[in-house]
């Protein structure tokens, strides 16, 4: 049993993490390659948009995680019928909320281009990636839902292979839009929203594989189904959110202490940190199907084993992402720093070393938040996610900021992230102990 476990752990986590390095490379190659195109004032535009892809991921997350969860719960209790239901519900859920982006991208993304801190000289690139990330919405809520389906229905390996042909696509079209055919910031963007594209269409050959296909049409989209699917994925929705407004606050606030240079330099930081999160997000989203499982069944020995793997682990990724971005800093930043600009080098230098030190608790955050859903426990990990993106660090980074200028926005980071993970390990404890791992006996 032991060693069956450790293997499905290994195999679940591993697939994950691959596949959200992958989906990390969605934004990381916009902006390696918007950097090469577009300089530094391309890279600060860029940054003012990414809080709307955030929050765009943010929704298909939290109907693919929210659904998920209750289709794996289901599927080991044997009821096929009532989970087929979820994910025909979730679909139709993911088509309307990326209908709606879809709307207020055509005639209302360069008013909210600006009011996320774009100013004349970047409106028109902010605007241009904007407005193309959001019509193709539909596209990205819908494969972050499948994907997480079919990856609580065994096949882990499909969904990793699908957010990597993605991520390969968002590359090679990435240069070819952006240098043979010059497309701009609107070629970047177009990339990046074909990707879930081509994604989608590798997940399909999973229901080309099965016997018997779901029957979208006939299942209904009820009020019940919609909240126990939001109510299971609210804290990945949040963490999504928060890291938007997380985003923003800094962008603004940036904006008043170092100009678009200092958002550069933040704009390399946040892009090579969000590989990192993609991290723990995939090592999360791979323990979502094991604990789901074991929960279902019951099985409150194996839940805290597979609780116990996914922290460890957490701790041993935090470390070598630390050590290697801080004897790397130079390089990595040299990546983004097309201009060699010794302001936006310093900046991002300094920061990095200190920003990565949080990278020690967010990996602890976001598992249990994770584990948190997969346990029916949808209330605490919003709590979680509430404290962890929004509750803590926006205050913290305010104050800190007036206090300490630059380093006190970077230092907010850290002592949040440490402050949400002295609860996150409460409930852990609380989990341990089983007043977590049952919340519905059902």
């Amino acid at each position: 049993m032991e060693k069956s476990l450790v293997k499905d752990f290994s195999k679940y986590v591993s697939l994950n993490i691959l596949g959200m390095i992958g989906v990390s490379f969605y934004i990381l190659a916009d902006t390696y390659y918007i950097a090469k195109a577009l300089g530094a004032t391309g890279i600060a535009a860029l940054n003012f948009a990414i809080p709307v892809f955030s929050i765009i991921l943010g929704i298909g997350l939290m109907i693919g995680i929210g659904g998920a969860a209750r289709f794996g719960i289901l599927k080991s209790r044997n009821k096929h019928k009532e989970a087929e239901a979820v994910f025909a519900g979730a679909l139709k859920l993911g088509t309307l909320a990326g209908l709606l982006f879809a709307v207020l991208g055509l005639f209302g993304s360069k008013a909210l281009s600006s009011i996320l801190g774009a100013d004349a000289v970047t409106l028109p690139l902010t605007h241009a990636y904007m407005a193309t990330i959001m019509v193709f919405a539909p596209f990205f809520i819908l494969n972050n839902t499948v994907l997480a389906f079919v990856r609580n229905d065994n096949n882990p390996r499909l969904a990793m292979l699908a957010m990597l042909g993605g991520s390969v696509s968002n590359v090679i079209l990435d240069y070819i839009f952006l240098f043979p055919f010059k497309m701009g910031m609107f070629g970047a963007a177009f990339a990046t929203s074909l990707a879930p594209i081509i994604s989608l269409g590798i997940l399909s050959i999973h229901f080309a594989r099965k016997k018997s296909r779901p029957a979208i049409l006939k299942h209904k989209l009820t009020r019940p189904a919609i909240k126990d699917i939001l109510n299971l994925g609210s804290s990945t929705f949040i963490m999504e959110v928060s890291s938007a407004v997380v985003l923003t606050t800094f962008n603004l606030l940036i904006l008043g202490l170092e100009g678009n240079k200092g958002v550069a330099a933040y704009g390399i930081v946040a892009n090579i940190a969000f590989v990192a999160v993609a991290i723990f997000t995939g090592l999360g989203q791979g323990v979502q199907p094991l604990i789901s499982k074991y929960y279902g069944l019951k099985d409150r020995k194996t839940v805290r084993r597979v609780n116990r793997y996914a922290l460890l682990t957490a701790g041993f990724i935090a470390a070598l992402i630390y050590l290697g971005t801080f004897f790397n800093s130079e390089a990595l930043i040299g990546l983004f720093n097309n201009e060699n600009d010794p302001v936006i080098l310093r900046l991002a230098d300094s920061g990095m070393k200190i920003y990565f030190l949080g990278f020690f608790f967010v990996g602890i955050n976001i598992v249990t938040a994770m584990i948190l859903s997969a346990t029916e426990k949808g209330r605490a990990a919003f709590v979680l996610s509430v404290l962890r993106g929004l509750a803590v660090i926006v205050p913290m980074a305010i104050l800190l900021s007036s206090l300490l200028g630059m380093t006190g926005i970077w230092s907010s980071f850290v002592l949040s992230e440490l402050i949400v993970a002295g609860f996150a390990l409460y409930l852990t404890t609380a989990t341990e102990k089983g007043t977590i791992a049952y919340g519905n006996p059902d």
